[in-house]
């Protein structure tokens, strides 16, 4: 009894095999199906963005200089109008300029709480102090923002401490010093044709750069910042912006061959700060764009962040320049 007891148990333990298999064979639920395997034949990943941020493809390319076409002529085209006019208008539209970019960073830092009254008034304060003033009047309408920042802060139904009074001086500087000084620089000699110089040269270094990193770039230039921005792209970046403001300067017969040069290798090495210091701002806000002024293109930081720092180049090196 004890040995038939056994065997049976015996009999009763062995797994059942599917078909000789030594694996044990487990039973579906009705109308789940067996997903396949991915196949390793010409099955792998697809092609990543390129370089810079596409896909490699000519068509990706194309279309991207065309979107950037189509915000870039009709801005131009206000950009020569107002460098143009000069005086009150350009100030003005400068100042109006600063208040939506300030607007666009205190959103971006809303967390923070900035005291944007202060904000605003601060930078239409810069940029009549450049209008009515030189750089001294700047610099001391910049002084006066900061108890004028202490003192709205504080008065603020939510106190912005010492982040968010960072966070607007900070604006105040980077904006509203920014936009200071390309008043400053029209109201040189010549002063409106520089501006448009180096406006043409931040366009056209920055737009170099976009597609020569996309075609050529390989290894990146700051990876924790902005990944797509490569170090061949930021070569082509400088080639491109010393080319055009020298090509532009072949029109103005005040403005010599070397001088052009030399201005354009202000431009050239200043406008990438400014692209990084604004994707620095970015990333650590968590945010793609500062802003929707020009919809899918992002907001007008997203267009000057260059120029905050090639204008304040080309006054300078203009300005050694008239001696």
């Amino acid at each position: 009894m004890a040995d038939g007891r056994s065997r049976r148990v015996g009999r009763s333990s062995r797994p059942t095999s599917s078909r000789g298999s030594g694996r044990r064979a487990v039973r579906r639920p009705e109308g789940q199906q067996v997903r396949a395997a991915p196949s390793r034949r010409g099955g792998g990943p697809a092609p990543g963005p390129g370089p810079d941020g596409g896909g490699g493809s000519g068509g990706g390319t194309r279309s991207d200089l065309v979107a950037r076409l189509i915000v870039a002529v009709p801005a131009i085209v206000v950009v020569l109008i107002v460098v143009s006019q000069g005086g009150w208008v350009f100030a003005g539209v400068m100042a109006i300029l600063g208040v939506i970019c300030l607007g666009e960073l205190f959103s971006m830092f809303e967390r923070t709480h900035p005291v944007r009254l202060a904000g605003f008034v601060g930078i239409v304060g810069i940029i009549l102090a450049a209008q009515l003033g030189g750089t001294s009047a700047v610099l001391g309408a910049l002084a006066a923002c900061i108890p004028l920042v202490f003192v709205l802060g504080i008065a603020q139904p939510r106190a912005p401490g010492a982040a968010g009074i960072s966070v607007t001086l900070m604006g105040l500087t980077w904006v509203g010093i920014g936009l200071a000084h390309t008043v400053l620089l029209r109201d040189l000699p010549h002063g409106d044709g520089i501006v448009i110089d180096v406006a043409v040269g931040t366009f056209v270094g920055d737009t170099a750069a976009y597609l020569g990193g996309r075609a050529f770039g390989s290894r990146k230039l700051a990876p924790t910042i902005s990944p797509n921005k490569t170090v061949e792209g930021l070569l082509l970046g400088v080639v491109g912006a010393v080319i055009a403001v020298w090509f532009a300067g072949v029109y103005q017969d005040w403005l010599t061959g070397p001088q052009a040069i030399l201005l354009g290798l202000a431009v050239a090495v200043t406008a990438p700060l400014g692209d990084l210091m604004e994707s620095y701002l970015k990333r650590d806000a968590g945010t793609k764009d500062t802003g929707k002024l020009f919809g899918a293109h992002g907001g007008a930081l997203d267009r000057i962040d260059a120029i905050l720092f090639t204008a304040v180049a080309g006054y300078y090196v203009w300005s050694a320049m008239l001696g």
